[in-house]
């Protein structure tokens, strides 16, 4: 049985796809079989992450929504990344969304079969027999984020400490819990350090009545890397690494 894992956030700018990638790697590297969709489809990003250029995607998510390609012909093995340090196992696959202009405009102009999108969930799951499906989602609220909401186990919500973040993300848990949604995590990103993180940590907590996973400090390291790798693999002894790991524990928990 695969858990189902959304991140997500009210507001782009919050580095929902840098996070869905690490925390993803990280529990590959427990010797699990993980997946992750991009249905940022309008704006899509994740598969830099993970190496790929624009002419590297010769297949993607937007095939399989116009029919062309099942759903597992458009996801890439990209277990590589893992450099080594994971188990015999572990297994990390990506399922992108198109970078091509048509293809996104196509997207804005005709929409797309979101009851499709699920079943191409539920597919991928059994096909490449996952312990763990990431769902990168279009920040804001649309009906591709309340499926994803409604089918996950585990919905992380990222936010940066940010007034217009604080007051978006309190719609977010609101649906969420009409949802009811088994498992709410909160996370912070982009803190700056100068901040009381306990304080932080308490203020959000009481704010959103849900448990804050971890907060992610503001790491010129990260900025410096550009999305050119997983961070937590390029530097598996920095801090912000450790609070990702920590984090990864509590959505397997």
């Amino acid at each position: 049985m695969s858990t189902v894992v959304s991140v997500h956030s009210y507001r782009g700018g919050t580095g929902k796809s840098n996070t869905t990638a690490n925390l993803a790697t990280a529990i590959a590297r427990q010797g699990y079989r993980v997946g992750i969709v991009d249905t940022d489809i309008q704006s899509p990003g994740i598969h830099v992450l993970f190496g790929f250029g624009e002419d590297d995607l010769d297949r993607s998510l937007n095939d399989y929504l116009w029919g062309r390609r099942s759903i597992s012909d458009v996801a890439y093995d990209v277990t590589s990344v893992l450099e080594g340090k994971g188990s015999d196992r572990s297994k990390v696959y990506l399922v992108p969304s198109s970078v091509k202009a048509g293809e996104i405009a196509r997207v804005l102009r005709e929409g797309y079969d979101v009851g499709l999108l699920n079943e191409g969930f539920r597919e991928l799951m059994e096909t490449l027999k996952l312990d763990y499906l990431f769902i990168d989602t279009h920040p804001g609220l649309n009906e591709e984020t309340l499926l994803s909401i409604t089918i996950s186990d585990v919905l992380v919500l990222i936010l940066r400490p940010d007034q217009q973040d604080y007051q978006g993300t309190a719609v977010t848990v609101d649906v969420a819990r009409k949802l009811e949604v088994p498992k709410l995590l909160m996370v912070v990103n982009k803190a700056p350090q100068v901040l009381d993180f306990v304080q932080l940590k308490q203020r959000v907590e009481e704010t959103y009545d849900a448990p804050v996973a971890g907060i992610l400090p503001h790491s010129d390291e990260l900025m410096v890397l550009a999305s050119a790798g997983i961070f937590t693999i390029k530097y598996p002894n920095s801090p912000l690494t450790g609070v990702v790991e920590a984090i990864a524990r509590q959505v397997m928990a």
